[in-house]
């Protein structure tokens, strides 16, 4: 090949790798950057006009302004963009990911990886409150949009918006790879026409660039004290979606969501709400609304389309991260198996829970319809989202020092500085609790008690099942000693544990007093890695007799498909007709113990979860026709 070849090559190659750069930050605008982008149409009204809401003073104006800058550049540019993306386990982000990652690293104690556990755990719980209040709040303030247009439609508004979020939430089945590919490009009209407004308003009023210098958001706190303290949860709804940040890291890889952010979200962002402060500075009168008294009249009717338009984008985000949320916890155990249904071919993230689904929207609407307005829902914003970001940085300080091997000065001194703007805020937003805040902490409180019930009920039943069980090993001897009758034909039973005999495998042979003349015994395995490298996800043991142990791995972000462990099996000799296998399943049967190894009422709890939670045969994507069930009963 000559130099000439080589050069043209490599230059098509960087022009690939450009694209496909190109593509991926557009693509990240709208689902990464959705609910952040949404936040200057009620971040800046809230601080002067919302529940905890300060006079509109030229310093007020200022300090505020200033809060929300530093706000940004500390906790999403150098925060989330610069550390807390590179907190990754193998390319995947969020805080549950992020738990999962901590548990493995070396130098924690027991007892340490348990509370660090429990602590990701708890912040992951409390992310569905925020899917939540994210649809409500930011579709209910677009709409809002029309009682500016005339104050005659201000009836309608909330009817309005139940109906969008309606419709919203009924979309979901049909997945989101149509309106998807809009995502970007409306999302990057939304930014642009946002910074054009406030552009204009910065023109007319350029001494609020000096907001940018950090001693006004000192002055403000010192000024106004306590009252000042209290704004900073109205301040922290400018950076609400940072979260997703790290959330959609698998999607888009660290590079797309960065340059989104530097080139384009940011200065977006910065020019709206800097706009909005010009134009208080002016006409502190029109602090009610001060995003759509930017606009010029005639522009006001499109602008409450396109602001509808990137509100119901913002929340398809957030809904979205629901259903990977849960498909996370189920894979890793923490929540009973639910029906999980792919809505695209090709596109592995692109899923959808019809129980998260429903009990998303359901909640919604009742905080539309109980709170009426987006400025009481502001007052009910914050803490959850806060107290994640909290439990972020704390697990981040774990990662620096146990994995990246950072010494305590430098891991203390920059988690030590995140930590500090997150309990500032934490602690600003506790004020919210008697103002509706107390809803979202609530709905976190009782996702993480049925996912700590769910675990510990799973891990009682497992001990009944298996410990008094003879080992397979013992089980194999046990019938070459004593023969039973082997019929025809190859089966496969589903074991917990690849070291112990299935429970059904006993029962089979205790009542039936025959075996079929092929056994495979399968124990499917979730490891705390997103995949699972394929030459690394099957494992085929001949334990003689023909007896087989195959042990199946996949990882949190993917599906576990027993027919496709079966095929991968065969791939490395097995040779069973996955068409003619018959799948034997054990089925529990719960009841209660006279010495119950759980409380009554957390007992009660796991076992309607147990009787409502979808079955092997559907979760494995088993053939049902090839399915015999076996059940046993459980004292717990």
């Amino acid at each position: 090949m000559t130099t000439n070849e080589e050069a043209k090559n490599t230059a098509q190659a960087e022009s690939t790798t450009k694209k496909r750069l190109a593509v991926l930050s557009l693509a990240a605008l709208g689902i990464v950057y959705g609910d952040i982008g949404t936040s200057p149409l009620y971040a800046v009204r809230e601080c002067f006009h919302g529940d905890f809401g300060i006079e509109t003073s030229p310093a007020n104006i200022l300090g505020v302004l200033s809060l929300m800058f530093w706000s940004l550049m500390l906790i999403v540019s150098l925060k989330y963009l610069a550390y807390v993306l590179r907190a990754d386990n193998n390319g995947e982000g969020g805080v549950i990911v992020l738990a999962a990652l901590v548990t493995r690293t070396v130098g924690l104690s027991g007892r340490g990886r348990v509370v660090l556990l429990a602590m990701g755990l708890f912040a992951a719980s409390l992310l569905y409150g925020d899917g939540m209040i994210t649809p409500a709040i930011s579709v209910l303030s677009a709409v809002e949009g029309i009682r500016i247009i005339t104050p005659a439609l201000e009836s309608y508004v909330v009817p309005i918006t139940v109906i969008i979020l309606i419709m919203l939430f009924a979309l979901q089945k049909r997945g989101t790879r149509g309106i998807g590919t809009l995502f970007g490009p409306v999302t990057m009209i939304w930014l642009t026409t946002i910074a054009v407004l406030g552009i204009s308003g910065i023109v007319k009023h350029p001494q609020i660039l000096t907001a940018l210098f950090p001693w006004h958001a000192i002055t403000f706190l010192l000024n106004n004290s306590w009252h000042g303290f209290l704004v900073l949860g109205a301040v922290f709804l400018v950076v609400t979606g940072a979260e997703a940040l790290y959330a959609d890291l698998g999607h888009f890889g660290t590079r797309p969501i960065r340059l989104a952010w530097v080139l384009f979200v940011l200065p977006a962002l910065l020019c709206s709400y800097f706009g909005q402060g010009a134009l208080l500075l002016a006409r502190p009168e029109e602090s009610y609304h001060p995003f759509y008294a930017l606009a010029p009249g005639w522009s006001l009717i499109p602008l409450v389309m396109l602001a509808t338009l990137a509100t119901i984008i913002a929340s398809q985000a957030v809904i979205s991260g629901a259903f990977s949320l849960t498909r996370q916890a189920i894979q890793l155990g923490y929540l009973p198996r639910l029906r999980v249904i792919h809505t695209s071919a090709t596109e592995i993230g692109q899923i959808y829970v019809p129980q998260i689904n429903w009990f998303l929207m359901l909640a919604t609407v009742g905080l539309v319809v109980g709170f009426q307005s987006s400025s009481h829902l502001a007052a009910a914003y914050g803490v959850a989202v806060t107290t994640t970001m909290t439990v972020t940085t704390i697990l981040l300080y774990v990662i620096a020092r146990n994995k990246w091997q950072w010494s305590k000065l430098k891991a203390r001194s920059l988690c030590g500085l995140f930590l500090v703007v997150d309990l500032a805020f934490l602690s600003a937003n506790l004020g919210k609790i008697a103002h509706g805040a107390w809803f979202p902490l609530a709905i976190g409180a009782f996702v993480y008690l049925l996912m700590v019930t769910w675990r510990r009920g799973r891990t009682i039943v497992a001990r009944k099942l298996y410990d008094y069980n003879l080992s397979l090993e013992e089980f194999i001897k046990s019938v070459t000693l004593d023969p039973p009758v082997r019929v025809p034909g190859q089966a496969v039973y589903l074991a917990g544990r690849p070291d112990a005999t299935p429970p059904a495998l006993l029962h089979n042979l205790k009542h039936n007093r025959v075996l079929h003349s092929e056994v495979a015994i399968l124990t499917v395995r979730t490891e705390e890695i997103p995949t699972v490298p394929r030459e690394e996800k099957v494992k085929v043991e001949e334990l003689g007799h023909s007896f087989y142990r195959i042990t199946a791995r996949h990882g949190f972000m993917e599906d576990p498909i027993v027919p496709h462990f079966l095929a991968m099996a065969n791939e490395q000799g097995l040779g069973f007709e996955i068409e003619k296998v018959s799948f034997i399943l054990g089925r529990e049967r719960l009841l209660p113990d006279r010495k119950p190894l759980m409380p009554f009422w957390q007992e009660n709890i796991f076992s309607f979860i147990s009787h409502n939670t979808v079955g092997p045969t559907a979760y494995f994507q088993i053939p049902p026709k090839q399915v015999i069930e076996i059940g046993s009963q459980v004292e717990i």
